[in-house]
């Protein structure tokens, strides 16, 4: 089984990775590799419903919640978009809603990502984030509703 990392620890990564690279230059192309390593989500997805606002390129993203942990999945018709989203579901991807809702995702600025990025991405990133943090959100309400209405059905037998 492979070993679980913490967010700390991925962003840390994504920081050591982007320390590499002399230029911008070279980080955007990294940034696109990341987008074309991407798996593919299936056209059932690209709905008007699971289109990311605040995003001037199209970016579809989707979660689902299994043992306690959510998973995302994404895909976005901009190059370097779909690099940006795939640092995020790297980051976000396999943890509890509690862990994604309480992260900063200091990894952003650390690799200079918010003083890089035209202002128009640089408020897409943070719609994305903002979204993947509203599906925890999400999750973690409807996990404690779903655990509230189970123990209350359970002391009334």
């Amino acid at each position: 089984m492979s070993e679980h990392k913490t967010i700390q620890q991925t962003e840390d990564e994504i920081v050591e990775e982007f320390s590499l690279f002399d230029s911008w230059e070279d980080k955007y192309e990294y940034i696109i590799d990341m987008g074309k390593k991407l798996p593919l989500l299936e056209d059932k997805h690209k709905l008007d419903e699971n289109k990311v606002r605040g995003c001037q390129s199209t970016v579809w993203l989707v979660s689902e919640y299994k043992d306690g942990v959510i998973y995302f999945k994404a895909d976005s018709d901009a190059v370097i978009v779909k690099g940006l989203i795939s640092m995020l579901i790297r980051v976000l991807s396999g943890h509890t809603p509690d862990e994604i809702i309480e992260t900063n995702l200091g990894f952003i600025q650390k690799i200079g990502m918010t003083t890089h990025l035209a202002q128009t991405r640089a408020n897409g990133l943070l719609s994305m984030v903002k979204q993947m943090k509203n599906f925890a959100l999400a999750y973690k309400i409807k996990n404690s509703t779903t655990h509230g209405e189970r123990s209350a059905e359970t002391k009334s037998n």
